[in-house]
């Protein structure tokens, strides 16, 4: 006789649980999510400034760069506030992402959040000359949240959890 599942299956065996997440990889989950929340704050800041001032933005853009014409300076400031609000959500949402695999386990999120601190520690050092205080600011904590984040993602325990589980 036939016999059915009552589940079907994609044919591919199921990784075992991992248990619960060491306290290190709690505590950098927890630093991912406060990445986050750094990366939403600092784009709410990077956006609302300009748009408070638009004449006075739009005034420092033309002192800084006498030869573009009013469209040209319009066109920048508008740029200026689009490259803002999607890197700040792109940001946020890699933290989130890297927050949720990291908690699963998986060790290519584990690699894949050190490559984004090794960008974030090059474009550390270009924000460093930057003439906004608050771009420094945040960048430096986002960059400090980062480190407290990956100095927990490699101790031993995490490396534990992070090992691959044997199919049952």
């Amino acid at each position: 006789m036939y016999r059915m599942d009552p589940y079907p299956s994609s044919g591919k065996p199921v990784e075992p649980d991992r248990g619960e997440a060491p306290p290190s990889v709690q505590k950098a989950i927890k630093l991912m999510y406060a990445g986050a929340a750094v990366s939403v704050v600092s784009l709410i800041i990077s956006v609302i400034i300009p748009l408070a001032d638009v004449a006075g933005s739009k005034a420092q853009l033309k002192k800084d760069h006498p030869s573009l014409t009013a469209s040209q300076v319009n066109q920048a400031f508008n740029l200026g506030i689009a490259v803002a609000v999607i890197s700040g959500a792109v940001g946020a949402v890699l933290w989130l992402w890297m927050a949720r695999a990291n908690g699963q386990g998986k060790n290519w999120a584990r690699i894949t959040s050190s490559v984004f601190f090794a960008l974030a520690t090059v474009s550390l050092f270009s924000v460093l000359n930057a003439p906004s205080v608050l771009g420094v600011i945040f960048a430096v904590a986002l960059w400090v949240v980062g480190l407290g984040a990956i100095i927990l993602l490699w101790r031993r325990e995490s490396s534990d959890f992070f090992k691959p589980r044997q199919f049952v």
